[in-house]
């Protein structure tokens, strides 16, 4: 596992465990940007509670599984997209219309493609999940 990018770990050790029908998972390397992604899917109902522990190395978060996630995982390489353009984007890493989330880095914040229709700004394709 190459630790280049901790996001896309966090996600792909996520599908494992789900895959595997475990109930939690622990990330490690933990940053705000993973948090950021964790409480957006926790709001959509895709996780169930998780919470940061400092272990003195940096820490870890523990993530309780709820069996929602069909998938999910990074977007590279992370494409700018402008506020008309999400359509494009939806149709090519989500499965069907109204299913699914992209997440996006945007000047306002992380959040999700359709907060970010709503609020009129684009940004970068962070993640999908669905």
């Amino acid at each position: 596992m190459s630790l280049n990018d901790p996001l896309a770990n966090a996600l792909s050790m996520i599908n494992h465990s789900e895959k595997a029908g475990k109930r939690e998972c622990k990330i490690k390397p933990a940053s705000k940007i993973i948090q950021k992604v964790f409480a957006i899917m926790k709001d959509h109902k895709y996780l169930g509670e998780f919470k940061f522990v400092d272990d003195g190395r940096g820490g870890f978060i523990e993530v309780q599984l709820i069996g929602n996630i069909n998938k999910c995982g990074v977007i590279k390489p992370r494409f700018a997209v402008k506020k008309n353009e999400f359509t494009k984007f939806e149709k090519r890493y989500l499965p069907a219309k109204d299913f699914g989330i992209l997440i996006v880095s945007t000047s306002q914040g992380i959040m999700t493609h359709k907060e970010a229709k709503d609020k009129n700004c684009g940004g970068r394709l962070l993640a999908f999940c669905y």
